[in-house]
């Protein structure tokens, strides 16, 4: 399939910005392919088109259906207008969510900022099925007791993420702020009777069209062909969306950009059964440097729990950016206005050994995932490793060290009178034994603290070789680092 085009967002400004913008709404070609494959109170002030502004930023990539879009979908969210509902579904196949999500999180954060309300679904499920889009095989089926823990790490990480924005990116002087919740689609899913389900859906979706689906297709094909947990998912995926329209007045679906046929499909039942019209849109998929979409399934998922995935390799995985896709990712990952990026980009040009854009990017998106706290280990971090900054090391925690130095053994030491350099390397097991370790000292292959010590015999000073904060950080050679916490320090201060 072509990738799909912008489109002019604001109807006022559509026959002019056709002329100068491509178009956003999904082509015939697209949906082709993708067909084989409480009482809402008005904005408290008007903010610009959000339609208009996420074509010029390039995070919207489809719109659906095209021509219901193109006649209602511009004024509906026309500013000044009273705000609707937008959801987005997350299915907790990890216990966390990973880069990959972020651009759909960052669309909901937009809809919130323009006024709208918006709805993270976390689909405990539909994960027990499986999504089949874009696999080639079945996915593995999760028990119930994975899914309910995978899901707690979804909603917390959700809840984090709409928390921080609130705080750090959005004003409390500024216009209203939409309201964002967290649901679970197994409160609703779970209690169905099959036949009740069966009897009031399944009379609305046409087999022809959930068999053209390119993804069904394609599996049906396949040797290994498909079960009927993933053919089913596309049907509870769509009474999602006809919950959430009914209990909750949404009238979009947001997405991945591989999410087209199942956003369809819902669309399908919503307005069969209620005979009103609802709308889906998508945001692009971010691949790696080989092209490759990012996530689990790819096994090169950055992921956005600290626990998986510190803030400094957050950071850094965005600080290595290559130029060329660095001012997309600006517009794509960040609130930063858009004459904000030309300047930084034209500053780029003027000093690229800087990496201005690539620093900026990374304090954007690490704030937002990890908060204030969270960027500033990560910039601590940064410096310690890469800047030998004694300064930034001494005032690292543990937790900092160890999420830094992951591979990094830890270990506990007393210090005792007259330990020295030699005496550390070996209770650290870092040197070997007899000579060789000796020599290893004498010929500069050990640090401290990134101070080369090349005196075996040399004893350890507080300040000097141990830091204030009670840690000594070990290298032998250029990689193996070990991380020595000193005990009972008070009494030989």
């Amino acid at each position: 399939m072509a990738a799909p085009t912008l489109f002019a967002c604001h109807r006022r400004l559509l026959v002019g910005l056709r002329t100068t913008l491509p178009r956003l709404w999904a082509s015939e070609e697209s949906r082709q392919f993708h067909a084989e494959g409480p009482e809402p109170q008005p904005r408290a002030k008007p903010a610009k088109n959000l339609l208009a502004d996420q074509c010029e930023r390039g995070l919207f990539q489809e719109v659906f259906p095209p021509q219901v879009a193109e006649e209602q979908l511009v004024d509906l969210l026309e500013a000044g207008r009273p705000p609707v509902a937008v959801y987005c579904g997350f299915d907790p196949t990890a216990d966390s969510l990973h880069v990959g999500h972020l651009l759909t999180v960052m669309g909901l954060l937009h809809f919130q900022r323009a006024g709208h309300d918006v709805i993270a679904l976390v689909g405990s499920a539909t994960a027990r099925l499986g999504d089949p889009s874009g696999r080639t095989k079945e996915r593995e089926l999760l028990l119930e007791e994975r899914v309910r823990e995978h899901a707690r790490g979804l909603r917390e990480g959700l809840e984090r993420l709409f928390a921080h924005h609130r705080e750090l990116f959005w004003p409390s002087s500024g216009a209203r702020l939409g309201r964002a919740i967290v649901l679970d689609n197994a409160s609703w899913l779970q209690h169905q009777p099959v036949v009740d389900f069966l009897c009031s859906v399944g009379g609305h979706l046409r087999m022809g069209t959930l068999l053209s689906r390119q993804t069904c297709k394609a599996r049906l094909n396949s040797p290994a062909g498909m079960g009927l947990t993933e053919f089913l998912y596309p049907v509870l995926q769509a009474y999602d969306f006809l919950h959430l329209h009914l209990h909750h007045g949404c009238r979009i679906q947001l997405g991945g950009a591989d999410q087209m046929g199942n956003i369809m499909s819902g669309y399908e039942l919503v307005s069969k059964v209620t005979g009103e019209d609802v709308f889906g849109i998508t945001v692009p998929l971010i691949t790696s440097t080989t092209g490759n979409k990012l996530g689990k399934s790819a096994g090169n998922a950055v992921w956005l729990n600290r626990n998986k995935t510190s803030p400094f390799a957050l950071y850094q995985f965005f600080v290595r950016q290559p130029d060329k896709v660095i001012e997309r990712y600006l517009k794509l990952f960040t609130f930063l206005p858009l004459p904000e990026i030309n300047h930084i980009m034209e500053m780029h040009a003027q000093e690229p050994e800087k990496w201005g854009p690539q620093k900026r990017l990374a304090a954007e998106v690490t704030k937002l995932v990890h908060g204030k706290e969270g960027l500033e280990v990560a910039k601590r971090c940064t410096r310690a490793l890469y800047y030998s900054d004694i300064t930034a090391l001494e005032n690292m925690s543990d937790e900092e060290l160890k999420e830094l130095f992951t591979e990094a053994p830890y270990i506990e030491l007393l210090l005792e009178p007259g330990t020295t350099v030699l005496d550390l390397c070996r209770k650290a097991n870092a040197i070997a034994d007899g000579p060789k370790g000796y020599r290893d000292i004498t010929v500069g292959a050990v640090t401290i603290n990134h101070v080369e010590v090349n005196n075996p015999e040399a004893v350890l000073i507080i300040g000097q070789h141990i830091l204030s904060n009670g840690l000594s950080l070990l290298r032998v050679g250029k990689r193996n680092y070990y991380i020595v916490k000193w005990l009972q320090l008070s009494h030989e201060e």
